[in-house]
């Protein structure tokens, strides 16, 4: 009995201890007028430490979480510069809470009833890696399971190849997508599961499956995921040690740590978070992704990197510069992009496209500019949209289990259009190729 009572008190304590690194923190909404107090706000996050959720842009809102002891500076700060700004979330602890609240009530009503995993929760690490294995042992003939290799710590950093012909018919495009580079953005793995359901146990659409091989990524980057459920939720980073004596900053940002302008726009400090590492591949997840980039490089038609938040479809490079089919990256952008509008919730922002340098900021060493700089001939970063219920204080990266169905959904409606335009422009090529 009293060890029982042990267990209650030490899961409780655990439970309960998670989010007091997040006690006081304050969620701000702010607004700029321009560039100049885009810049301003944005470079905040290095000055005071702050957490850029997602970046203010003239016209729309950005959000910071910002520690208790920098709120004075940092309201000081907008006042001096004319800024306007609001106390969306007072102390995040309590939003943290609620999602924890949420998701196991969602999870403990949960039924799966078909083979598929249900879309009312966010399934761990150890979940998503046991149904890969069960999806390819089910659906032999279309689904292989892979080992990309291992993360830092040591977990397999499994995928799956959805494939009619087992990746043996050339005259096909290749469309990968992963998820959870960075590992707070919960709600991306939503649009992998739900094409994965789409892809091998629902499918409604034979075309999709038949002319297109597939490679899904669901967790890029399971030990910072698994951190995110057992520590620190908004942790980004992988988590890697050995950057400082001591280990007190640790961990690489993954989107900054592939070689395309790796180092020009991200940081050397550790304790950043959009460090870049110490080399490009440094990180054993980008060097695994890598590796399935360069196997199927010359057939990958289309890369999608989902992230969360922001409502966007963003193209490289991140430099500024626009690749040779810079105008057909844009066009295809924008079909996705009209496509998920029109099945969005109404009261969400209808999706920018454009290059990312231009729509947020500069970045180097992004998964995306990778894959466009060595063969894919459309890579896309999506940033989905923040989910919320009206009546509760969730919000960016925070996840109601009401809207994860919904996230898979829309997304997946602007996958196919977009893989659909690929695989068109695939064919095209390969017919002009064989008429020379």
């Amino acid at each position: 009995m009293f060890k029982s009572i042990f267990i209650f008190c030490l899961s409780f304590y655990i439970v309960f201890a998670k989010h007091e690194e997040y006690d006081g923190y304050s969620l701000f909404g702010v607004d700029v007028d321009n560039v100049d107090q885009a810049q301003l706000v944005n470079g905040l996050e290095n000055r005071l430490g702050v957490d850029v959720w997602s970046h203010a842009l003239p016209g729309r809102p950005g959000q910071i979480l910002v520690p208790k002891d920098q709120k004075q500076q940092f309201q000081e700060t907008l006042d001096d510069a004319g800024i306007t700004y609001h106390v969306v979330v007072k102390n995040i602890k309590e939003s943290l809470e609620l999602e924890d609240n949420l998701l196991s009530s969602a999870a403990r009503s949960s039924n799966r009833s078909s083979i598929g995993l249900p879309f009312d929760s966010i399934h761990r690490y150890d979940v998503v890696d046991a149904y890969l294995v069960e999806l390819a042992q089910r659906f032999p003939n279309v689904v292989t399971v892979a080992s990309a290799g291992r993360s830092f710590e040591g977990r397999d950093i499994k995928y799956l190849k959805i494939s009619t012909s087992n990746f043996q018919d050339r005259s096909k495009p290749v469309v990968m997508m992963e998820s959870l580079l960075h590992c707070r953005e919960w709600i991306g793995l939503a649009a992998t599961l739900y094409a994965i359901e789409k892809l091998v146990i629902d499918v409604t659409e034979q075309d999709i499956v038949n002319d297109i091989d597939w490679i899904i990524i669901p967790i890029a980057n399971p030990d910072g995921y698994e951190f995110t459920h057992t520590s620190s939720r908004f942790w980004r980073k992988n988590r890697a040690t050995g950057y400082i004596t001591g280990n007190w900053c640790m961990g690489v940002d993954l989107n900054r740590n592939f070689d395309k302008n790796w180092g020009t726009a991200s940081s050397s400090s550790v304790c950043s978070d959009t460090f870049h590492g110490r080399a490009p591949f440094s990180e054993p997840e980008t060097a695994a992704i890598r590796d399935i980039i360069l196997e199927h490089r010359d057939r990958i038609e289309l890369f999608l990197d989902i992230h969360s938040f922001g409502s966007m479809i963003l193209y490289g490079f991140g430099n500024g510069v626009l690749p040779p089919n810079g105008l057909l990256i844009h066009v295809n952008g924008v079909l996705m992009a009209q496509t998920i509008d029109s099945v969005k919730l109404s009261w969400k922002p209808n999706y920018i496209v454009g290059n990312v340098a231009s729509v947020l900021y500069q970045a180097s060493g992004s998964a995306q500019d990778y894959a466009q700089d060595v063969g894919a001939t459309y890579s896309y970063t999506f940033e989905l949209p923040a989910y919320r219920n009206i009546q509760n204080s969730l919000n960016g990266f925070l996840v109601d289990p009401d809207f994860i169905e919904q996230a898979g959904f829309e997304t997946w409606e602007g996958i196919k259009a977009g893989a659909r335009y690929a695989a068109n422009t695939f064919r095209q090529r390969e017919m002009m190729r064989r008429q020379l």
